[in-house]
């Protein structure tokens, strides 16, 4: 095969995160969103020592698997993969991907090991507690769409008002903003940050969702520079410049939002409205300064008993009841502890399965690199009146040799990209009897896993949790014991 080639396809399977592997007349070839079942056309994008990717050109037959998808949104937008298959049919891909990385990562592992499956979300629709909007085009010079990045872009936007991974007050909110900065009375359109020449005002749209009572926070991420100046014709920017524009602009929005409060047409309330100002290059939501335009920064949050305070940049997971399920699941996995031991929460983010922890713990030891994340974590012990819980800032490769107390128990929550390999030394040369892997990405724990083997740990049972329906994530709980 060579690179630009056309073929037709019969898609045998999906392995994690989402590519195809399909079947040609002349050799296996990796297809990006693709589903098992179907025939495809593609053309070859890489081919190289013998192993070839291509690109998905058309469906020519769907998969029998296939059902009518929800969202009318699908395909067009790069958020869901499995969206047309059957809940279920999700749940076996997911499954079957992680298992099969297990079972060539344990390979050399001689002493048997439990696989159970996996769990679903208790939600499938309308899961997610936070969405991070961004403003742009669907097309160059298009209208303002402010919604997920078209699938296989980095420019264009997808309005998605149909969005079914959330409910309807996102949905609601959503639409209103769209249409206030679409034709703002005396500016017309708004004009979007532009990812390239760097210019532009509007970035983005975060609003959270408390699962439990509704309470919304929703915050407007913007430039620091004025719309005004932008849409002035060249040469009289200067006379028409209008300093006040930007404190109007967003004092439209948030009166926009509360009349949807006012009207009854939103179930929750607001809980706040902020305006967010980020300059960076970078398309990421971060604050440069943020300013509260109604109501509070933060709402809370209760999990399995326990309360969390949450902000708009708080790490907490985006399926409430989900991570109900994950985490019981962890807590099950540790099995007895006694009030003595030492246990070590690394990469702990805010806390949650450190406070978990703590009623069955001596102490436990939080490690985190996000100091917000920190400073989140030490507040929400405190009002859950856990006085054994210690929170450290900082990179865990370092941190390490700074704690003097010896862990008995070690819980591994990484990112996505698994454990830095000077760390895992680390980790492993204290020589606990049991540790918890958490992960979000089944690659990364297939590869760590690997080197727990040769250090002399071995897998006892591992379980994936579906905690984002329709996309192509999974998480994996693994307990792991010494030999």
């Amino acid at each position: 095969m060579k690179k630009g080639q056309v073929y037709e396809a019969a898609v045998e399977r999906v392995d994690f995160p989402n590519k195809g592997i399909a079947q040609t007349g002349e050799g296996t070839v990796i297809v990006k969103n693709s589903l098992p079942g179907q025939k495809i056309m593609l053309r070859v994008s890489k081919a190289r020592n013998g192993k070839a990717e291509g690109r998905l050109l058309e469906v020519l037959e769907k998969s029998p698997l296939e059902t009518e998808p929800p969202c009318s949104h699908f395909g067009l937008c790069g958020g869901c993969t499995y969206l047309s298959l059957p809940y279920e049919e999700q749940l076996k891909i997911k499954e079957e991907q992680v298992r099969r990385l297990l079972e060539h990562s344990l390979a050399g592992q001689k002493e048997p090991w439990k696989w159970e499956g996996i769990q679903g979300s208790p939600e499938i629709y309308g899961y997610r507690n936070k969405m991070e909007f961004s403003f742009g085009d669907e097309r160059k010079d298009g209208p303002l769409a402010l919604g997920m990045h078209k699938r296989g872009s980095f420019y264009d936007v997808v309005t998605v008002k149909d969005c079914c991974i959330v409910d309807e007050d996102y949905r609601l909110i959503l639409a209103t903003v769209l249409d206030y900065f679409g034709s703002v009375p005396g500016y017309g359109r708004i004009p979007y940050f532009h990812k390239q020449s760097h210019e532009g005002y509007l970035r983005h749209l975060v609003v959270r969702k408390a699962s439990r009572t509704g309470e919304i926070l929703a915050a407007l991420v913007t430039t620091s520079q004025n719309p005004r100046e932008m849409q002035a014709p060249e040469g009289v920017r200067e006379a028409e410049q209008d300093g006040q524009a930007p404190d109007r602009l967003v004092e439209g929005f948030r009166e926009c939002l509360l009349n949807l409060e006012r009207e009854g047409k939103l179930k929750g309330r607001f809980a706040g409205i902020l305006h967010i100002i980020n300059d960076s290059q970078a398309d990421v939501v971060q604050s440069d300064h943020t300013e509260v335009l109604y109501g509070q920064d933060c709402f809370y949050e209760e999990i399995m008993g326990l309360r969390f305070k949450i902000s708009v940049f708080s790490f907490f997971q985006t399926n409430t009841y989900g991570a109900e399920i994950l985490y019981r699941t962890v807590r099950e996995y540790i099995g007895d502890t006694s009030k003595d031991q030492v246990v070590y929460d690394l990469y702990s983010g805010t806390g949650t399965i450190a406070q978990i922890m703590s009623p069955a713990a001596g102490k436990v030891i939080g490690v985190e690199i996000v100091e917000e994340a920190v400073r989140a974590a030490v507040r929400n012990a405190e009002e859950n009146g856990l006085d054994n819980c210690r929170f450290l800032a900082g990179d865990v490769l370092k941190v390490l040799d700074t704690i003097e107390e010896k862990p008995d128990l070690i819980i591994l929550d990484p990112p996505r990209d698994g454990i830095h390999t000077k760390a895992l030394p680390k980790i492993i040369s204290y020589q606990v009897d049991r540790i918890i892997y958490i992960s979000c990405k089944p690659t990364s724990l297939a590869r760590d896993l690997e080197v727990f083997l040769e250090k002399g740990y071995m897998v006892e049972k591992a379980v994936a949790v579906d905690q984002f329906p329709w996309t192509a994530n999974v998480e994996t709980v693994v307990l792991l014991s010494r030999l």
